[in-house]
């Protein structure tokens, strides 16, 4: 089944920690493993500091494509890095400490954000999965964007990878946005109603110096500044394809569902900004499993009763692209991953086996029907 309309295009970015395989270490050695790149692998390119590296999908419709896209990103990359004596891990935060990191640019711009950011940004080696859904038109853009404010944290709760930094176990399933929060111009964003008041918002911001420009924000999910996309950006960075091809298939429906309401009439639900703000500090501090907020009702709930929720919601959309049995299939296996078993593997073998496992699952085959298969021998998880 191929869908049509806005709302159909998905592109992923993620962002990897580049270890020595010896220490598990950050180590600066990105360029060294681009350099190993062939021609063809034009989706892995250099990121902020040398010590990570970001593959990025072409702009594809099928769920089945981008799960191919994303094994095959993250093959290349474990190929070149092996060959250089290094490993590419999916993990939030550092695990271990390296060294501190080293620009992998000399650009103006990572200058002055270095210069106006100072200690915030000189260890922030963090890393996110950003998926971006096509929305053309800014103000339609900045619409599903209110829409999509509610479902943030559950989103980020689904994904929290990032337990351990430089060494200790923080209490945080996903340590990753604790960290960005050190930033201003982030968290779930406010509702801005058009464009008009995004601009506004925007250019504020920048005239008082708090952000070094319009793309600097740290919002979990704003209108692109660079394509005609909605981009959300509130997840950590899966250890294996399956969280980041569940992270795309999710926010395409909550996208497709925002654009069925707005194309009826129904505005995005007012919900308060500081509760908004505590419902993403809750998905941070106990992941998926364990309270959330309800930022609609007011109210604290388990996390999976929140996820259960917005699986009803975008489940027309998700029969509209075809893409159920992918998403009930990949439910199981990212619901017993994350930070949880990281801190399982931590308890087994220490956080060098957190490492060597993070390592190890990079590339393991997508699971359930976006993977290729035709079997619809996939029960909905319970939740």
């Amino acid at each position: 089944m191929t869908a049509r309309g806005p709302g159909t295009t998905i592109g992923v970015e993620e962002e990897f920690l580049v270890v020595d395989t010896g220490s598990r270490r950050p180590v600066p050695k990105a360029a060294a493993v681009l350099a190993r790149l062939d021609g063809d692998a034009g989706g892995i390119k250099p990121e902020l500091y040398e010590s990570q590296v970001e593959a990025v999908t072409p702009v594809l419709t099928s769920l089945a494509d981008v799960a191919r896209s994303l094994v095959t990103n993250r093959a290349s990359l474990a190929r070149v890095a092996a060959a250089e004596g290094v490993a590419a891990v999916g993990v939030g935060t550092p695990v271990l400490a390296g060294p501190l990191p080293v620009l992998s640019t000399g650009d103006d711009r990572y200058r002055l954000v270095a210069r106006t950011y100072q200690g915030a940004f000189a260890d922030y080696e963090a890393c996110g999965c950003h998926v971006h859904v096509g929305v053309p038109g800014d103000d339609l853009a900045v619409a599903v964007v209110d829409h999509l404010r509610p479902w943030l944290p559950t989103l980020l709760a689904l994904s929290a990878n990032s337990p351990f930094h430089h060494g200790r176990d923080t209490g945080y399933a996903s340590w990753r946005t604790i960290d960005q929060a050190r930033f201003p111009g982030g968290g779930v964003p406010p509702r801005f109603g058009d464009f008009a008041g995004y601009e506004r918002c925007l250019d504020q911001l920048v005239d008082c110096g708090i952000l070094v420009d319009e793309r600097m924000t740290f919002w979990a999910a704003r209108p692109s500044p660079r394509y005609a996309t909605v981009e959300v950006r509130v997840a950590d960075v899966a250890a294996s394809p399956d969280g980041a091809l569940l992270q795309a298939a999710l926010v395409r429906g909550l996208v497709r569902a925002a654009l069925d309401d707005l194309s009826h009439g129904r505005e995005a639900p007012e919900i308060d900004g500081q509760l908004a703000a505590g419902a993403l500090w809750s998905a941070a501090r106990y992941g998926i499993h364990g309270p959330g907020i309800d930022t609609i009702g007011g109210r604290r709930v388990p996390a999976r009763t929140l996820l259960a929720a917005l699986v009803r919601r975008v489940r027309p959309a998700l029969e509209d692209t075809g893409d159920v049995l992918a998403v009930d299939a990949l439910l199981p296996p990212v619901l017993a991953g994350g930070a949880a078993r990281q801190r399982a593997t931590a308890a087994a073998g220490g956080l060098t086996a957190v490492v060597d496992e993070l390592a190890g699952v990079l590339t393991e085959p997508v699971t359930g029907p976006a993977a290729g298969e035709r079997s619809a021998e996939h029960a909905p998880v319970p939740l």
